[in-house]
């Protein structure tokens, strides 16, 4: 018995002991890793803070190619009015804005000591795309301008289909959210929305404007949001969101009109815009300068085809339903337009020749794709090198070709089987202005409801839609 006890306490015991001893320390893992993911414990914030105190492996080239050069592209003789002019105010908020993403942003620069990132009083939103590059650059923008309002630091989510499209728009940092960032791969699933979004929050009620914020919160903001998730549009709960250090928003739309309607930003957003139809124009010019890879690419195709134009006419026809909108029924559109507005050369006039070029032949959208991406990008960029613009309804391409552009685009009507126009509509209609359209507003930021005044209107080209038009 004595030997058979021995042997126990120096094998097999030890095993059973090694096993309690895993299987409780599993056990207050569990426990503390439970604590750690709720969005209202105490150390919720740490894993996230440390995010952001680690380097990334990748090293960003400072230069720029396209920020120095691209007034070097500019339109040819027949075209436009100088660029509208950013506001001096802006101008200064930029720049406030480049010092507080360099205190409070990831630690891009080596050489600077970690201890000088404080992280307590900085709050951020992070941004998580997902559809074309057209809504995803829209949705950009008006999460950049969100930062601005509300003194917050973007972070951008991009995923491996849009690495380097663009040039770091920050000095000295990026805007790139680190990867060890423990919710990074989760931002848009199902079960993160029913965690931790602000409608789940408010449908469940399980938080009151005098409880204390979570640490994180998902804004839902895509074409499917419900009644809940619209509310964040509401000013009454901006007070509870801006007590939030860190929000997700997930997105692919160009928000901006209803934050004009929005009574906590309007004299802010005034100020910052006082020509309020070019909002996107600036927000576009300074975000988003192609990456040197996308520059060469850009400049190649100009230098061969465009350069020695002496007017340019861009076309972007987007088709959504191929099965349902036939060839010849677009190509009536297109045709009826040009010919109406005399977009083209008549066939008696003189001047006469015409060269056709397209840069890329996707012939449709591929996601996850990132050459597909740089070819997009490519194409939008050459578009907004036109004198003249020609885009297609509902297109938020051809929105971003003619906000880059400032160029208030030709928009061709394209026959629609689910929102069918009747006989006597135009086959296009000029755009009032160079802002894009916003395709899913919440139902109370329709300026014909009760109660609401501002800057906007429904879209020309999408009845449902809101765009800004000016004060």
């Amino acid at each position: 018995m004595g030997r058979r006890l021995t042997e126990f306490l120096n094998s097999s015991s030890s095993g059973k002991f090694r096993l309690i001893l895993v299987a409780a320390f599993a056990v207050v893992s569990l426990l503390f890793a439970a604590a750690l993911l709720s969005p209202e414990s105490p150390f919720f914030y740490l894993p996230l803070r440390i995010a952001l105190s680690s380097r990334r492996p990748r090293i960003y080239d400072p230069t720029c190619d396209s920020r120095r050069d691209h007034h070097s592209y500019s339109a040819t003789k027949y075209h436009r009015t100088p660029s509208p002019q950013p506001s001096p105010y802006l101008l200064a908020k930029l720049r406030d804005y480049e010092d507080l993403h360099r205190r409070c942003g990831p630690l891009s620069d080596p050489t600077l000591n970690p201890q000088e990132f404080r992280t307590d009083d900085c709050k951020f939103v992070v941004y998580a795309p997902s559809q074309g590059l057209g809504n995803r650059i829209l949705g950009l923008s008006s999460t950049f301008l969100y930062a601005l309002l509300t003194n917050r630091v973007l972070l951008v989510e991009f995923g491996p289909d849009m690495e380097d499209l663009f040039c770091e728009p920050f000095p000295n940092s990026t805007w790139y959210l680190p990867e060890t960032f423990p919710f990074r791969f989760q931002l848009q699933s199902h079960r993160f929305r029913k965690a931790y979004s602000f409608g789940t929050l408010l449908q469940k009620k399980e938080e009151d404007q005098q409880k204390k914020a979570p640490a994180l919160l998902q804004i839902f903001l895509q074409d499917k949001y419900n009644d809940y998730d619209k509310l964040f549009f509401r000013d009454e709960n901006q007070g509870f969101v801006h007590r939030v250090p860190w929000l997700a928003l997930v997105h692919d739309g160009y928000l901006i009109p209803c934050l004009f309607q929005m009574q906590s930003f309007r004299s802010e957003l005034e100020k910052l815009f006082p020509d309020q139809e070019t909002v996107f124009h600036h927000l576009a010019k300074y975000l988003l300068s192609p990456s040197n890879e996308a520059w060469e690419h850009i400049t190649g195709f100009y230098k061969a085809y465009l350069a020695k134009a002496e007017e340019r006419i861009g076309f972007q026809i987007r088709v959504f339903e191929p099965k349902k909108t036939t060839f010849p029924a677009v190509m009536k559109q297109i045709m009826s337009c040009t010919q109406k507005h005399r977009i083209l050369p008549q066939s008696s006039e003189s001047h006469g020749g015409i060269a056709v070029y397209q840069a890329s032949h996707e012939g449709k959208q591929h996601f996850g794709d990132n050459s597909h991406n740089m070819k997009a990008w490519m194409d939008i960029y050459l578009l907004s090198m036109s004198d003249v613009l020609v885009t297609s309804s509902m297109s938020t391409f051809g929105y971003v070709a003619a906000g880059i552009a400032g160029v208030r685009p030709w928009i061709v009507m394209i026959p629609d089987p689910y929102h069918p126009r009747g006989a006597d509509e135009p086959s296009c209609e000029r755009a009032v202005n160079i802002e894009p359209c916003f395709h899913f507003p919440p139902w109370f930021a329709y300026p014909d409801q009760p109660g609401t005044v501002g800057p906007v209107a429904r879209c020309e080209d999408v009845s449902w839609g809101l765009k800004i038009v000016g004060g």
